[in-house]
């Protein structure tokens, strides 16, 4: 039997107007902007449509894309497209555990406006930066990471695809990392736009606030399997809340994830959520994968009618 594995996305994902022909069209996805207003205390909808330079600050990003993703999914379920495991990248590990029935979206969008404000304030933007290694062999960055932290905070924060790696931390020791690339003869290097070094050790910070803030949720047992962005492997009820604490300040092992959905019996992949960055590191990832994404009325047509 073949199984259908939902990827929710993450940071960088989001666009002016994301979800709009959804929200005029469906009232489960109106439904879902309106009672995020209602927790957040200001028009999400109005803040995405209208206001760039907010939908860019990670304390407004997060449960932008957070609730486009849960609007999508409930949008699927009604039309009988639901998944047997999920993931998410980074931040769209929250929208899995709404997607697992482990975390309500009323408490997932009000946790995920919170850790956007903690990472904000642990990594003000211009703080750090993060550059994507390509087609470089791990083993190299990771060791050139470790040289560079002479000079700072450096090291891999996300584990895209084999030939994608990101590094992050402290401006000039990622310089020094870049350098020290270069030297080793890497070609290609591409600074990320980004608020801040998300996945280094400059959240730790964050990630104390955000251990706090868990620590007072209760999470469900899971009804279907999560796959966790620190582990690679299932997650347990047992170690949600510390991988959660863990997450914000360590690499996201995305690949390994995927490849371990594969060993679940993924066959199928469908990207929940503004973007299609998921989608393409899946075709890089396998390139026999079957995969698509679900973002606006045409993408969301085409898959409910097939």
């Amino acid at each position: 039997m073949t199984k259908t594995a939902f990827l929710f996305s993450g940071q960088g994902a989001q666009k002016l107007g994301m979800a709009r022909d959804l929200y005029d069209q469906f009232d489960i996805v109106k439904a879902t902007f309106d009672r995020a207003s209602e927790l957040l205390g200001y028009d999400l909808r109005a803040l995405i449509d209208n206001d760039e330079a907010k939908l860019n600050e990670t304390k407004y990003t997060q449960p932008a894309i957070l609730t486009t993703s849960v609007a999508i999914l409930r949008l699927l379920a009604e039309n009988g497209i639901k998944p047997d495991l999920v993931a998410g990248l980074s931040l769209g590990e929250y929208s899995a555990l709404v997607a697992a029935g482990s975390l309500s979206f009323d408490e997932a969008v009000q946790l995920v406006a919170k850790r956007g404000q903690y990472m904000t304030e642990a990594a003000p933007a211009g703080s750090g930066k993060m550059v994507a290694v390509m087609n470089t062999d791990v083993a190299l960055i990771e060791e050139i990471c470790q040289k560079a932290s002479i000079k700072g905070i450096v090291s891999p924060a996300n584990y895209n695809t084999p030939a994608q790696i990101v590094i992050g931390g402290e401006a000039g020791a990622v310089d020094y990392a870049v350098e020290l690339l270069k030297e080793a003869g890497v070609r290609k290097l591409i600074e990320l736009k980004v608020s801040g070094p998300f996945h280094t050790a400059i959240l730790k910070p964050a990630s104390d606030k955000l251990a706090h803030e868990l620590a007072q949720i209760n999470f469900s047992e899971f009804n279907l399997p999560l796959i966790s962005n620190t582990t690679a492997q299932v997650m347990t009820h047992e170690e949600v809340k510390a991988l959660l604490t863990r997450q914000v300040m360590e690499p996201v092992r995305f690949y390994e994830s995927i490849e371990t959905m594969q060993k679940l019996g993924a066959t199928n992949f469908i990207e929940v959520g503004p973007g299609k960055v998921l989608s393409g590191f899946i075709r890089k990832i396998d390139k026999n994968a079957t995969f698509t994404n679900v973002e606006d009325l045409s993408s969301f047509e085409a898959l409910a009618n097939k």
